[in-house]
C-alpha cells in the first residue's frame, strides 16, 4: 500500500514529469489509452486535482499499480466500493459516474439511470401502457417487476403484488406449474437465465440470494444440477399457456424483449396473443418447444392432450381483447385516498381483502364499473393503480379466508362480477352452479373409482397365502 506521506508536492509532482507530458506538452502517441486514459482526465479535472498516490489511496491500491493503469494496463475487477471510493474522489456527476461503471470491464455496479429521472419513468411507462391490448412488463436486472399495464395485471395479478419477482413466480409458484404448458422446459429456460446471469455478475450478492432461494424448491434445485446450457432472456419464444381471467383457456404467446436505452440494465417485455398453428408447429411455423431442451416424455403429451380436452372457444380471448383495449390505463396518484376516489363515489373499500393481497395494497370495488381499483404503494407518495376485473381479485383470496367480514366482501365482489340486470345474474348463477355440480360429480367418481381400486387390491393381498 502507498506511504501516507506522499502529498501535492512529492511524488505527484514526480508521477506527472515521468509521464512523458510535461504540462502544456503533446502526449505521446499510444499511451495512456481506454480506461486508464480516462482516469487520468478525470484525475486532472478534479477538485484539488489529486496525485496518483491519493488516487491510488483512495481505490485501495499500490501507488505503482495505479499509474500502470494510468498507462494502459487492465486493471482488476473493481469492486463496488472501489468504483463509489472514485467517484466521490473524482466528483463525478451521474454520467461519468454511468462511463466509470461501464469502463470497469462492463461490470454491473448501479441502478438502473432512468430510475433516477421521473420523465424517463413516466415515457416508459407511457410506452407499457401503449402495448395494450398485449400484456407488458418493465423488469430489473434481478427480474423485479417495476411496471406493467392492465393486460399484464389482468392475465397474470401476481405482478401487483408486492416484491414482485418473475423468477420467483415462475420458478417457485405453484400456479405457474398449472398456468405453464410443459412447466419443466420453461423452468429449464428459466434456470438457463439464472446461470447466464451468474456467469455475468459472478459476485453479485443479490443474484446469488435470488439463485439460493429459487434453489430451495426441490424440482429446482434438480433442473439446476443437471441443466448445463446458459441463456441470456426469453426473447422469442412462442409459448402456450393456460390463463385463468381468460376461463382457463389455452392461449399461444410469444415473448419479445428489448432493452431501454435509458435504463439499459432493464428489460422491457411484450407478450404477443397469436392464433395457434398445428400441432406439431407453433404459431410462427417453427417446431414447438424448439427453444426447449429436454424433449417431451408421455407425461407431457398426456398433458397437452388434457389441455387441449378443456380448450374453449378461440373468440373467447379476442373478446377479451377488445374490451382489454377500451378500459383505462394504470396511473399514478399521490395518496391512498386518491386511489379510492378514482373507486367513484359509490365505491367500497375491501381492507380484508387488501390484507391478504399484501401490505402494501389497497383495493376498493367500483361497481358502478364492474371493476376494483388495484393500488399499491411503490414508495413515498407514489400509489400505482390498476384497474381489474373482480374475477380477478377472487381467484387471489384463499378459499379458507373466506369468512367473517372478508366473506361480507366476496359476496360484493361476486355480485359486481355478475351482470347487473338480476335476470341474467340469477341466469348466469344457474350456469355456474350447474358447472360446478358437474365438476364435483367428477370428482367424486373419480374418487370412488380410486377408493374401490384401493380396497380390490388390498383384498388381493389378503387372499394370498
Amino acid at each position: 500500500m502507498v506511504s501516507n506521506t506522499h502529498g501535492a508536492g512529492g511524488n505527484g509532482g514526480a508521477d506527472e514529469r515521468n509521464s512523458g507530458n510535461p504540462e502544456g506538452g503533446q502526449q505521446p502517441a499510444g499511451q495512456y489509452m481506454g480506461f486508464g486514459a480516462l482516469l487520468r482526465r478525470w484525475r486532472k479535472a478534479a477538485p484539488g486535482r489529486p496525485t496518483q498516490a491519493r488516487t491510488a489511496k483512495a481505490m485501495g491500491i499500490g501507488e505503482r499499480t495505479y499509474r500502470k493503469i494510468e498507462k494502459g494496463a487492465m486493471p482488476p475487477r473493481l469492486t463496488h466500493a472501489q468504483c463509489e471510493s472514485l467517484a466521490a474522489h473524482f466528483g463525478l456527476d451521474q454520467e461519468g459516474r454511468h462511463a466509470l461503471m461501464l469502463h470497469n470491464v462492463g461490470s454491473d455496479l448501479i441502478p438502473p439511470r432512468g430510475t433516477g429521472q421521473p420523465e424517463l419513468q413516466k415515457a416508459l411507462r407511457l410506452l407499457i401502457d401503449r402495448q395494450m391490448p398485449s400484456p407488458a412488463y418493465l423488469c430489473d436486472q434481478y427480474w423485479n417487476i417495476l411496471g406493467f399495464n392492465t393486460a399484464m395485471a389482468e392475465w397474470w395479478p401476481w405482478v401487483m403484488e408486492p416484491g414482485a419477482n418473475l423468477i420467483v413466480w415462475a420458478l417457485t409458484s405453484p400456479e405457474a406449474r398449472v398456468q405453464y404448458q410443459d412447466w419443466d422446459k420453461h423452468a429449464s429456460a428459466y434456470v438457463k437465465m439464472l446461470k447466464f446471469a451468474e456467469v455475468a455478475k459472478r459476485y453479485d450478492p443479490v443474484l446469488r440470494e435470488l439463485i439460493e432461494r429459487a434453489k430451495k424448491d426441490p424440482d429446482v434445485r434438480h433442473i439446476w444440477d443437471t441443466e448445463k446450457a446458459m441463456g441470456e432472456t426469453r426473447d422469442g419464444h412462442v409459448f402456450r399457456m393456460n390463463v385463468p381471467v381468460l376461463d382457463w383457456e389455452t392461449v399461444e404467446v410469444v415473448s419479445h424483449v428489448l432493452y431501454p436505452a435509458s435504463m439499459p440494465q432493464c428489460r422491457f417485455v411484450v407478450i404477443t396473443w397469436v392464433e395457434g398453428g398445428e400441432e406439431e408447429h407453433d404459431a410462427l411455423g417453427d417446431t414447438r418447444n424448439a427453444w426447449a431442451a429436454s424433449a417431451a416424455n408421455q407425461d407431457d403429451v398426456d398433458a397437452a392432450h388434457w389441455h387441449e380436452q378443456n380448450r374453449v372457444a378461440e373468440d373467447a380471448a379476442t373478446r377479451w381483447r377488445r374490451e382489454a383495449a377500451a378500459r383505462a390505463s394504470r396511473t399514478v396518484v399521490a395518496t391512498p385516498q386518491e386511489a379510492v376516489a378514482l373507486a367513484g363515489k359509490n365505491g367500497v373499500p375491501m381492507p380484508m381483502i387488501s390484507n391478504l393481497i399484501g401490505p402494501d395494497a389497497q383495493l376498493t370495488l367500483a361497481p358502478d364499473e364492474s371493476t376494483v381499483v388495484w393500488a399499491v404503494e411503490e414508495a413515498a407518495g407514489c400509489w400505482s393503480v390498476t384497474h381489474v376485473r373482480p374475477a380477478v381479485v377472487i381467484a387471489r383470496v384463499p378459499r379458507e379466508a373466506i369468512q367473517g367480514t372478508c366473506r361480507d366482501e366476496m359476496l360484493q365482489l361476486v355480485r359486481a362480477a355478475l351482470p347487473a340486470d338480476a335476470a341474467a345474474a340469477t341466469t348466469r348463477i344457474g350456469q355456474l352452479l350447474e358447472e360446478r355440480d358437474t365438476e364435483q360429480g367428477v370428482l367424486r367418481e373419480v374418487l370412488n373409482k380410486i377408493e374401490n381400486d384401493d380396497d380390490g387390491g388390498a383384498a388381493a393381498q389378503t387372499r394370498q397365502p
